[in-house]
């Protein structure tokens, strides 16, 4: 008698990938008999790494104390934390174990995010397909997404889990925050256990309509992070997408401390709403408002949908610029050619600079005279201004549109 358990992909197009298959004999079967450990693996690059592939798998077998076991892996030059969680995925469908066979965690990984950290960009990646994730951080978006909700079916949700789990761990990021998408609240919630304990930035929660999802989001994450001894912020980003969720945006939003962003998913919300998304987006104008009016009043940033025409540069930067125009602090990218696009049109234009740097010389200027009113030319300026307009000075010192020794000279005046 035997169980069969398998995890990953297989099939033409299919790379940096491997399909497991496990059959687990009764372990009462003595080893080197009809049991044993067999491994059968099919690989075109067997020849250079046949060997630690099998080691790998050996390692994993017995991590997991199965002595008895027929292993066949099919390898697409799959990476080494690819292997071990689809064959983890595949052992846990046959045995209960609370153990984890955890890859290296990167040094340069060990990096926390800020609240108001710029987020002009964020790749979302499918979570069950390794090839998309391998050399992402590179294109330099300001977040990576690992999703676990709408871009991986239904049946692979659970081996995706140990996919993103591993790439938390191994995976370079090159500095942009690590985002993870769970599935919609209650089944979300279990995702966390593959998350929280592998220095994840921030949390996406999909669908949201209530303050009390966040709620549970965040006992579930507390209890998680008592458990596993986590340290640091754990950032939330709802995202609205339905009418009920636009009605309640506010509520969402000033809901809990650790929330930073909420983002309007416009897809669902036109599916909702019962119309067709336009590119003129007059269907969703009231939505997009909602949402950036609730954001601003909560004190966090308010972050629009994909541009989801992959091949159409002119009409996504357009899209940007209207997206700025109704207050707009980033917005979500599904390839890697839209993140120059976003980053460049979201950025503060040469006009919006020199008009920050006049706000704030005024601001300094006023200051040394001792005078409560700061204005300039003939309008007042008050502190929200100010505050805005040193945002974009910040903006741009990162950005290199301004020297960084700019304020410290305005300053020293």
């Amino acid at each position: 008698m035997t169980t069969i358990g398998s995890a990953g992909n297989k099939g033409k197009g299919v790379r940096s990938d491997c399909f497991v298959a496990i059959n687990i004999a009764e372990t009462c079967l003595p080893e080197g008999k009809e049991g044993g450990i067999n491994i059968y693996l099919e690989s075109k690059v067997k020849v250079m790494y046949g060997t630690s592939i099998v080691s790998e798998a050996k390692e994993i077998l017995s991590f997991f104390e199965i002595k008895n076991a027929k292993v066949t892996i099919e390898d697409f030059g799959a990476l080494p934390y690819v292997i071990a969680a689809r064959l983890e995925a595949a052992i846990k469908q046959l045995i209960k174990t609370e153990k984890e066979f955890l890859t290296p965690f990167l040094k340069q990984n060990n990096y926390q995010t800020a609240k108001d950290k710029f987020r002009f960009s964020r790749l979302y990646l499918p979570g069950n397909t390794p090839s998309l994730m391998m050399n992402s951080g590179i294109h330099q978006p300001d977040g990576i997404i690992l999703d676990l909700e709408d871009a991986v079916a239904s049946d692979k949700k659970y081996e995706a889990r140990f996919i993103v789990r591993n790439a938390l761990r191994s995976l370079d990021f090159y500095g942009a925050e690590r985002m993870v998408r769970i599935n919609q609240v209650p089944k979300g919630l279990d995702d966390l256990e593959y998350i929280i304990p592998h220095n994840v930035n921030l949390i996406l929660i999909p669908k949201c309509e209530s303050a009390e999802q966040i709620a549970e989001v965040n006992k579930k994450i507390e209890e998680l992070k008592k458990k596993y001894k986590v340290k640091g912020n754990i950032w939330l980003m709802p995202i609205i997408e339905s009418c009920l969720g636009v009605i309640k945006a506010f509520e969402i939003a000033s809901s809990a401390e650790n929330i930073v962003a909420m983002v309007i998913g416009l897809e669902d919300y036109t599916a909702d709403l019962g119309t067709k998304r336009t590119n003129e987006a007059t269907e969703s104008f009231y939505a997009r408002c909602q949402v950036v009016n609730a954001c601003r009043a909560a004190g966090i940033q308010p972050i629009d949908s994909v541009f989801s025409d992959v091949a159409d540069m002119e009409g996504l930067k357009q899209n940007v610029l209207k997206s700025k125009s109704l207050g707009f602090d980033g917005m979500g990218c599904i390839h890697p050619r839209q993140i120059r696009v976003i980053n460049e049109n979201f950025a503060p234009d040469h006009d919006e600079i020199e008009k920050a740097k006049k706000i704030v010389n005024a601001f300094i200027e006023a200051t040394e005279k001792g005078l409560g009113v700061v204005s300039l030319g003939t309008k007042m300026i008050d502190p929200p201004v100010v505050k805005r307009a040193q945002r974009t000075i910040d903006i741009s010192i990162k950005l290199g549109k301004l020297n960084q020794n700019w304020r410290e000279e305005q300053n020293a005046c």
